[in-house]
């Protein structure tokens, strides 16, 4: 029967990334796995199909004779032989939770990268605005300089976890295959501390308040989230830190509210600076700014002050201030003022004024619908 494909096989273009091409064989090794289709031998030819063309495609020098010559290029190189690459017990390892799925692949290492932690950090409506410098305390986990992260009492030494054998894991068969997982006597730490540290509880790690200094860049919003690397909890067994993560929330303004980079602001007006137009002073982040209203403005119009807004967090282009002009109508008038109005009423046209019998109609209308 002539091969497939290899591309073919796992759904994916011949100008594939290598992610894309490992992505691609995760699914279809889901799908088919023989533990997951017990007694179905389609299910298990598909799955070795896949493995076989992820043998060659993930590796660049296979791909590249592949890419050239066809099957005949990998003759002798194809075929369902896991042992020969060590993807294969990092992808299985993500769907089932397993360590080196494949009996004979290289042990894992012990060391174990600390776990990633989130810090929720309520900011000033400025601060996010023009950015700031601060510091955080926060718990973490950190090794224990009692007994350097051993877990052990000073003076001693941890012996070989006799469940294991120091490898830090257990082999066990899981149907099809051979798989190991972490040791649970030693926590795939390979080693026990026959007396522990009495400072960590032979932990190896130990909980303390940190103290941090970070720097908030301009722009940011609510639910911007910052990555700081290295500084969560730090790893077991010489392991990485894991790293830290601050969501941030900004706190309402008085005054302004906010539209992504512009800034938003409702100025109030008479009726005499409306219907004659007006320079004033406008409220703005850095003191204020002079806007020249038009004769004639109405309640509700709008009016922009260009890149007197928000920094873009990554191109630093200001928004702009976008100032709403509400007319203000006086509750209570003096004599004089009241004259005034009245003469108004009498100069002003009369159709500037809705009607009784038009307003009847519309809401005779609405009710209608």
């Amino acid at each position: 029967m002539e091969k497939r494909d290899y591309y073919e096989v796992l759904g994916v273009g011949r100008d594939s990334a290598d992610q894309a091409i490992k992505s691609a064989y995760r699914k279809l090794a889901l799908r088919y796995h023989p533990d997951r289709n017990p007694d179905n031998s389609e299910a298990e030819e598909k799955f070795k199909e896949a493995s076989e063309a992820y043998s060659v495609l993930s590796d660049a020098e296979k791909r590249n004779r592949y890419d050239r010559l066809g099957h005949q290029g990998v003759a002798g190189a194809g075929g369902f032989n896991p042992a020969d690459f060590s993807d294969f017990s990092d992808i299985f390892g993500d769907f089932f939770g397993l360590g080196d799925l494949f009996g004979g692949g290289q042990r894992r290492s012990r060391a174990r990268r600390g776990a990633d932690l989130q810090y929720d950090l309520e900011v000033e409506f400025e601060d996010a605005v023009f950015g700031m410098n601060t510091e955080i305390r926060f718990p973490s986990s950190e090794v224990c300089g009692e007994c350097d992260g051993s877990g052990a009492e000073r003076g001693t030494s941890p012996r070989t976890c006799p469940t294991c054998s120091g490898r830090g894991q257990v082999q066990f068969q899981q149907g099809f295959f051979s798989v190991s997982r972490p040791c649970s006597s030693c926590r795939g730490a390979g080693r026990i501390a026959e007396k522990h540290c009495a400072t960590c509880r032979g932990e190896g790690r130990v909980r303390k308040q940190r103290k941090l200094k970070i720097n908030i860049p301009p722009g940011v919003d609510t639910g911007t989230r910052l990555r700081l690397t290295g500084e969560g909890e730090g790893g077991s067994q010489g392991g990485p830190p894991g790293d830290l993560y601050v969501l941030l929330s900004v706190r309402e303004h008085p005054i302004f509210e906010r539209a992504e980079t512009d800034l938003h602001c409702e100025v109030p007006i008479n009726v005499a600076q409306a219907a004659l137009g007006v320079q004033i002073e406008v409220p703005a982040l850095e003191g204020s700014e002079v806007l020249r209203i038009p004769p004639g403005a109405q309640s509700g119009s709008t009016y922009r002050i260009r890149h007197k807004g928000v920094a873009g967090v990554r191109d630093g282009r200001r928004g702009d201030l976008v100032i709403h002009i509400k007319v203000v109508v006086p509750a209570k008038m003096t004599k004089p003022q009241r004259q005034i109005f009245e003469q108004l009423l009498d100069e002003l046209p009369a159709d500037n004024t809705p009607t009784e019998k038009g307003i009847f109609e519309k809401v005779k209308n609405y009710f209608a619908n």
